[in-house]
């Protein structure tokens, strides 16, 4: 039955490039929206750039620059690393365009006259040296899970998201100096109020989540849900429609989350539609959030808070797709140690197909994985180019061959291929995108096995008839590929369907109508 699917991608910081690790995180997401729609879903796959807060201004200072063109450039970037990565959002858009500013307001007023966001005083820490309250991400704390040094907005050791009161109290990272803690006014989020609900949906779809998302939602519950701030002392953000609170700004997680709302508004009223299709309550719905674990409680917790403060019938996030860490050389990626490979620089060397597959294929889908680049080749040279790309090769580009010939399906080919689209569908609806892989792989080995044993080279001079079967028959297992490895490795495929003069991918058998001429076939990939 033909579900209505919203795919959200984590909102990638705008104050530095795309490495490896964050392409590991949102990967997940343009693999469920490729494969929802090859199924004839209606899908909606959304995401853009956050491009405010205390990391944004850091980086300006830093780069003598305004706020605003450090947010434009790291966007423009983004979206020329989406484009060549080949994902397939339908709305990537940016969390300082008008648009989102005014429905995160609209949004935000809707909370407040809820009763879900209130105003509350309370000590916040102080640099007296540099004369302002500091945000989380302007001071560094001991982590009170694993002692490590780490800004206050989230342990970069362990993950763990320190509590307001955890962070207090700390060092200033602008001047060194300690804080203080001294009276502050902000507006709150009741998210205690949701602690029902919350643990409710939790329960309900933790079967589908990842082990990791399942553990850190269920620990943040366990201690019982904290009310947490909304708003900020900092001039760059999403202004605040309460009065008395005009010179302060959203909080990031409120607004950043709000984009997977407003960038479904947008496209809906462009399109003449209803957002409330892939968001109001309701049979045939589903929606997925992709990300790194660092994410995972602002959107298996906050978000659905702020959807639930919204009392509009509002559907709660039911999957989260989020990933461990891609370390790269045996090193966790650190900024300060600059260990990270951009997504870019992959991108200008390597076939996009084939970091997307290794990605997935060896990437941190259950526990935190290493990153090297003779690992990447040998993936390329040894799986996409000697088994996909030469199971292509050797039967559309046969010395000689101009068309392939209608013939007999073999039976054993056609319940090896209806086979794979089973299992393979089951491994992604579970999330498990390498098991996946590995199961279209095991039906290119199957093809060339077919291909050795038939020995068309043989049959070319002795029976022809038989030659034309063997490679139909290839022809038809790679038909069906283009199908299986749409959501994986689409530009491949897209030149597969080309090849053969096939339509759009679809999550069905595909079968060769009559003949085929051959014209224009080219090597798909090429040896590192």
């Amino acid at each position: 039955m033909k579900q209505n699917i919203l795919i959200g991608g984590a909102w990638p910081y705008a104050n530095n490039s795309l490495h490896l690790g964050h392409l590991a995180g949102l990967i997940s997401g343009d693999v469920l929206a490729r494969y929802h729609r090859v199924k004839g879903d209606d899908v909606l796959y959304v995401s853009g750039t956050d491009c405010h807060g205390t990391p944004i201004t850091e980086r300006a200072k830093q780069e003598g620059k305004s706020a605003r063109e450090i947010a434009e450039y790291y966007h423009n970037e983004f979206v020329e690393t989406f484009n060549k990565i080949h994902f397939s959002y339908d709305v990537y858009s940016e969390t300082m365009s008008d648009y989102h500013k005014e429905k995160c307001k609209e949004i935000f007023v809707k909370l407040y006259d809820n009763g879900y966001i209130y105003e509350k005083v309370e000590p916040q820490a102080y640099c007296e040296t540099c004369n302002k309250f500091l945000q989380d991400r302007e001071m560094q704390i001991t982590c009170p899970e694993c002692n490590e040094i780490t800004k206050a907005d989230q342990c970069g050791n362990c993950s763990y998201t320190p509590t307001v009161e955890e962070s207090k109290s700390g060092d200033c990272l602008e001047c060194g100096k300690a804080t203080i803690e001294k009276d502050n006014k902000n507006l709150y989020l009741a998210l205690s109020k949701f602690q029902k609900e919350i643990e409710a949906n939790t329960d309900k779809y933790k079967n589908t989540w990842r082990i990791n998302a399942r553990n850190e939602t269920e620990k943040y519950l366990k201690q019982g849900l904290k009310d947490r701030a909304v708003t900020r002392d900092i001039d760059w953000g999403v202004e605040v429609p309460i009065p008395g609170y005009e010179n302060k700004r959203m909080y990031v997680w409120v607004e950043a989350v709000l984009g997977y709302l407003t960038d479904t508004m947008k496209i809906c009223e462009e399109n003449g539609t209803s957002w409330r299709d892939y968001w109001e309550n309701g049979d045939n719905k589903k929606i997925y959030m992709s990300h790194g674990k660092d994410n995972i409680v602002f959107h298996s917790i906050i978000f659905n808070g702020l959807l639930l403060g919204l009392e509009d019938n509002i559907k709660m996030v039911d999957t989260i797709v989020s990933t461990e860490y891609l370390n790269i050389n045996d090193e966790k990626i650190s900024k300060s140690k600059g260990n990270g490979i951009t997504t870019l620089e992959m991108l200008d060397k390597y076939n996009p197909d084939s970091l997307r597959y290794h990605i997935i294929n060896n990437g941190p889908e259950r526990k935190d994985t290493n990153f090297t680049l003779d690992d990447f080749e040998k993936t390329h040279n040894t799986e996409i180019l000697n088994k996909f790309g030469n199971l292509i090769n050797r039967t559309l580009k046969f010395k000689g061959l101009e068309e392939i010939v209608k013939a007999n399906l073999d039976k054993e080919v056609e319940k090896e291929t209806e086979e794979a689209y089973k299992e393979v569908a089951k491994h992604i609806e579970s999330l498990e995108f390498k098991a996946a892989t590995d199961r279209i792989m095991n039906l290119v080995e199957f093809g060339n096995k077919y291909y050795d044993e038939k020995q068309p080279w043989i049959q070319k001079k002795e029976d022809e008839d038989a030659f034309n079967t063997t490679i139909y028959n290839c022809t038809y297992i790679i038909a069906n590929l283009s199908n299986l490895f749409e959501p994986f490795m689409p530009a491949s495929c897209k030149k597969i369907r080309e090849y053969l003069g096939l339509g759009e991918a679809k999550w069905v058998v595909a079968d060769i109508e009559g003949n085929v001429k051959l014209e224009g076939i080219e090597p798909l990939f090429s040896r590192i």
